[in-house]
């Protein structure tokens, strides 16, 4: 087959003109429709985080009453402090007369955990098998964080019965006494 060379004497190289080869095509839908399925797959299947909170049963609002006053076996109960620095001031029984007096602990697992698990022990032989209360009384010069992290401390060492109420004037002079009432 001959060819016919159009060019009118410009230079060129004056052989055959070449027809470009065009590139191959990929065909990419297949690719495309097996990420979404991989995509919805997997946002179908995974679970998405739950946030945590942790249950505190309140009283209710609208039946405040001032004169209303839980009275707590004293063998059964210890009433942990939070002042500032994070320490925790405890004692056993009443401020009055303590089982055992006021005296100032960390958080964590060498601190007052260890004081709840030996109260744990301690309060059924005292108290004719009851199990421990524990009244958490934060100052105000503790922290947010004080009050959460003693609230873990109850949920690790599985404490069943424990309350959290205002701090009194005689309580603040235990903190102060100790240097936990700092600014």
């Amino acid at each position: 087959m001959a060819e016919l060379n159009q060019d009118s004497g410009k230079g060129g190289k004056g052989g055959k003109v070449r027809a470009k080869k065009a590139g191959g095509k990929v065909d990419l839908t297949a690719m495309v429709d097996l990420a979404f399925l991989l995509i919805t797959f997997f946002m179908l299947t995974t679970s998405l985080n739950t946030p945590q909170a942790m249950d505190v049963a309140m009283p209710d609002k609208n039946k405040m009453d001032a004169n209303d006053n839980l009275e707590i076996a004293d063998n059964r109960s210890i009433t942990l402090l939070l002042g500032s620095d994070d320490k925790i001031s405890w004692y056993y029984g009443q401020l009055a007369k303590p089982i055992y007096p006021p005296t100032t602990i960390d958080y964590g697992k060498d601190g007052i955990r260890q004081v709840l698990l030996r109260m744990q022990k301690e309060v059924p032989q005292r108290a004719d098998g009851k199990d421990l209360i524990v009244v958490i009384r934060p100052s105000e010069k503790s922290v947010q964080r004080n009050l959460v992290d003693i609230l873990d401390e109850m949920r690790i060492v599985d404490v069943k019965r424990y309350m959290i109420s205002k701090i009194n004037s005689d309580e603040i002079e235990v903190l102060k006494s100790e240097g936990l009432f700092n600014d």
